[in-house]
């Protein structure tokens, strides 16, 4: 089943249940300043409020374009008044559309359905490079140094997402969160269970351990 990937940096993304629709299944998330805390499988919206507490919208969407997690996001920009001038600033920030707000469940969904309908939807990155990694989507593959990983989907979804968060340290909620295993509920241990073999598979292909663990916090990615 697809996936449509919607993000509101407001409220509403912390309200909002997901839901199937003609073959399709919507998720929605809260966006903050740091970007997506999942994976983003499948087609991304985002909705950016004009004033957010912790930056500007416009300095958001400057964002969501240089992230290669969400470069090619759909990306509308909620205004809090029809003024052309803001309007302006909004498409040179890199939003795609605007709408005014305050938005609704039934505003945002109206509003993807109906883009959907007219427009190609943009897919997210197919491969991207961390140091020696390499991450092939399309193929499922990923390669040390071109040594080829051998992962299962679990590990291969865990390596993703630890290297789209290179350098930080993710704890085993925020990793279970990251990989949307909330339900049924994942016990935090099992974590430990995946990076064990996730780390087993990189010492294999000559990527040695750039997995370290921080005790009692969590994981890291260490890009150099």
């Amino acid at each position: 089943m697809d996936v449509i990937n919607i993000f509101l940096t407001g409220d509403l993304g912390d309200g909002l249940a997901d839901f199937v629709h003609d073959q399709r299944r919507f998720t929605f998330d809260r966006l903050g300043p740091e970007g997506p805390l999942r994976l983003v499988e499948g087609p991304m919206w985002a909705f950016v409020d004009w004033v957010m507490p912790e930056l500007a919208g416009l300095e958001m969407c400057r964002r969501l374009r240089a992230d290669p997690r969400t470069a090619e996001a759909h990306v509308t920009m909620v205004l809090e008044a029809d003024d052309p001038e803001d309007r302006r600033r909004a498409l040179r920030a890199g939003a795609d559309d605007y709408v005014v707000g305050p938005l609704t469940r039934t505003a945002v969904l109206d509003r993807v359905l109906a883009l959907q309908s007219r427009t190609a939807e943009r897919q997210a990155p197919r491969r991207f490079e961390v140091g020696a990694l390499t991450i092939d989507l399309a193929a499922l593959q990923a390669r040390w140094a071109g040594q080829p990983i051998v992962l299962r989907p679990n590990e291969f979804r865990l390596l993703r997402f630890l290297a789209e968060n290179p350098n930080r340290v993710l704890t085993r909620e925020d990793l279970i969160a990251g990989l949307g295993k909330r339900e049924p509920p994942i016990d935090e241990r099992t974590v430990d269970v995946w990076v064990g073999r996730l780390r087993r598979a990189i010492k294999a292909a000559g990527g040695g351990n750039p997995l370290r663990t921080v005790r009692s916090m969590g994981y890291v990615f260490d890009a150099g």
